[in-house]
């Protein structure tokens, strides 16, 4: 997998306390402090592909819709076990049978017949199988298809790197405020993390009751970035 880096900090905000410099001075006072934040990111191409794959189906009664259901939703994830999809990586997410109501002005709602739905996610760990396993999916009878949307597996080397670079941001910012006026860092306080994920990017629409492709979709999978922010606050003092 490659790992394009990024090295340059994002969106750096700084605060100083209301605390004047002296103040740190005095016997046990409360010392002065410089507030920085900053985020910092890396971007690799995505191993990961998660879509929806599921049928939905009507009938005048709640059994016979579940019925048609089932017998299609099995075509469906036979078809993904056939495209290599493994067990462990099928997973039912919805499965509901609701009634469809007729509305007239004046008058109660009327049952017109039931919906059954019945939709799995499903990951795919081969990117290049993603095109023609949407194609079985659907000529297996898949009729609402969401996704898919691309990550990384195993993130957190990645995010270990951007919360490294956002706290040398922070550290580089606060000293360069803090020899511009005219005090020195003296250590650091606290550091709190602000926010550490990979970003999940959708690359095509929902599609709902999706007629018979005659052939696999292109997808491209392009980066993902994932981005790590950290707040940092530093004791200053008096610069010697």
């Amino acid at each position: 997998m490659l790992h394009l880096p990024s090295f340059a900090p994002l969106g750096l905000a700084v605060v100083l306390a209301a605390s004047a410099v002296s103040a740190q001075s005095a016997q046990g006072a409360t010392p002065a402090t410089l507030v920085v934040s900053a985020e910092a990111s890396r971007t690799a191409a995505p191993d990961l592909a998660v879509l929806s794959a599921g049928v939905v189906t009507q009938a005048a009664d709640a059994a016979a819709a579940m019925a048609e259901n089932s017998r299609r939703m099995t075509a469906v994830t036979a078809a993904l076990r056939r495209a290599g999809v493994e067990p462990r990586d099928l997973r039912t997410s919805q499965l509901a049978v609701q009634p469809q109501y007729r509305y007239g002005e004046g008058r109660a709602p009327a049952i017109t017949g039931y919906e059954a739905s019945n939709q799995v996610t499903v990951r795919l760990r081969d990117l290049a199988r993603i095109g023609p396993v949407v194609d079985a999916l659907v000529k297996a009878g898949a009729n609402r298809i969401e996704g898919p949307s691309f990550t990384i597996e195993k993130p957190e080397p990645l995010l270990d790197a951007a919360r490294a670079e956002a706290v040398r941001a922070a550290r580089a910012r606060a000293e360069l405020l803090a020899a511009a006026a005219g005090v020195r860092v003296v250590r650091v306080l606290t550091i709190q993390e602000t926010g550490a994920a990979p970003e999940l990017r959708p690359m095509m629409r929902a599609m709902a009751m999706a007629p018979q492709a005659e052939a696999a979709p292109p997808v491209e999978a392009g980066e993902t970035e994932l981005r790590a922010g950290v707040t940092v606050t530093f004791e200053i003092a008096p610069a010697p």
